[in-house]
C-alpha cells in the first residue's frame, strides 16, 4: 500500500487550487445567523458544538476527496521494448607478466571499462590469457558484474611466463557456439607473442570463422614486442582490423574507433502505461456525502 501511494502522481494537479476557493467560501462568505428556541440550553450547546464540528469536518473531507478525484491520481509505468538483440562482444585481455611494465594492465582495464559502459544494449564476455586462457565472464547483459570482476583481475591470475594468445581466441570463440546474433565481435588486446604452443594459429582462426566472428586485434607497446603479422592475419581473415598503440591516448582512440565502427542499430519503442485511481477518492467522497446527509437529517 505504501509503495502504491509513493508512486502516485496527478494528471491535473491544478485542481488542488479549488481548496483555496473552498476555504474562502467557508470562512468569508458562509456567515449565517440562525435562531432557535430550546428549553435546555446546555444540552443544545453541547449537541450543536459536537455536531457542528463533525459536519464541518465531513464537508471538508467530501470537498477534498472530490478535488483529489478531479486531479486524477495515476500510477505511470514506463515500458521499453527493445526489438534488436544488439551485438555480442568477447573481450580478450592479455594478463601476462609483461603487462605489468609501464602500468599497462591498469590503464588497459580502465579503457576497457569505459568501452563496456558504452555498450548498453549488448552482451559482453571477458576472457583472460597468460600461461593459459580461461573465460572469466560468459556473454552477459549484466555489465555491473562484468565491471566488478574486471576490476579485481590482476596480472598473474593466469600465470606470468607465457602468452597463450591463440588458445584465448579459440576458447572465447566457443562462447558463440549457440549464438543467434547477427553481430559477433571479438577484441584481442596483447603486448606479446604467442609462445604457449597450445593451439595452432590456423586452428584458432578457423574456430572464429566457423562462428562468423569478426576479430579486432590490438597490439600495445613497442614494435617488435608483439607479432604484428599474426595479429594482422587474424583480423584480415575474420574481416576485422588490426591496430597498434604505443601510448595511452592511442589506445583510447582505438577502442573509441571500434565502438563507432560497431554501433548497435537499436530500435527501441517505449510507451507509458497509466493506471487511473480517481474512482477511489470519488467513492470515499460519495460515502462521506451520504453520512453528511444522514447527520443533517437527524440533527438539522
Amino acid at each position: 500500500m505504501i509503495d502504491i501511494l509513493s508512486n502516485i502522481t496527478f494528471l491535473y494537479p491544478y485542481f488542488f487550487l479549488l481548496l483555496i476557493i473552498y476555504f474562502i467560501i467557508v470562512f468569508v462568505f458562509n456567515k449565517t445567523q440562525q435562531g432557535l428556541y430550546f428549553s435546555n440550553m446546555k444540552l443544545l450547546s453541547s449537541v450543536s458544538k459536537n455536531t457542528g464540528l463533525i459536519v464541518k469536518v465531513l464537508r471538508f473531507l467530501v470537498a477534498f476527496f472530490i478535488i483529489v478525484s478531479l486531479a486524477s491520481p495515476v500510477i505511470k509505468d514506463n515500458i521499453t521494448i527493445d526489438n534488436n538483440k544488439g551485438y555480442e562482444i568477447s573481450l580478450i585481455l592479455d594478463a601476462s607478466g609483461s603487462m605489468q611494465q609501464n602500468n599497462k594492465f591498469p590503464i588497459t582495464k580502465e579503457i576497457v571499462s569505459e568501452f563496456i559502459k558504452q555498450r548498453k544494449h549488448d552482451k559482453l564476455g571477458l576472457s583472460i590469457f597468460a600461461d593459459f586462457a580461461y573465460v572469466a565472464v560468459p556473454l552477459t547483459y549484466d555489465k555491473k558484474s562484468l565491471l566488478g570482476l574486471l576490476d579485481h583481475i590482476e596480472v598473474g591470475i593466469a600465470g606470468q611466463r607465457e602468452t597463450a594468445l591463440y588458445e584465448a581466441l579459440f576458447l572465447s570463440s566457443r562462447l558463440f557456439k549457440d549464438s543467434t546474433s547477427k553481430h559477433k565481435i571479438a577484441i584481442i588486446l596483447t603486448d606479446g607473442i604467442d609462445n604457449s604452443n597450445s593451439i595452432p594459429l590456423d586452428v584458432a582462426i578457423s574456430k572464429a570463422k566457423k562462428y562468423d566472428i569478426k576479430v579486432y586485434t590490438v597490439a600495445i607497446g613497442r614494435t617488435g614486442d608483439y607479432d604484428s603479422l599474426a595479429l594482422q592475419k587474424i583480423s584480415n581473415e575474420t574481416n576485422g582490423q588490426f591496430f597498434e598503440a604505443n601510448s595511452v591516448e592511442k589506445l583510447k582512440s582505438i577502442y573509441e574507433t571500434i565502438n563507432s565502427l560497431e554501433q548497435s542499430d537499436i530500435e527501441i519503442k517505449s510507451y507509458q502505461k497509466i493506471e487511473y485511481y480517481y474512482q477511489y477518492p470519488l467513492d470515499i467522497a460519495i460515502g462521506l456525502l451520504f453520512l453528511l446527509i444522514m447527520i443533517n437529517r437527524r440533527y438539522g
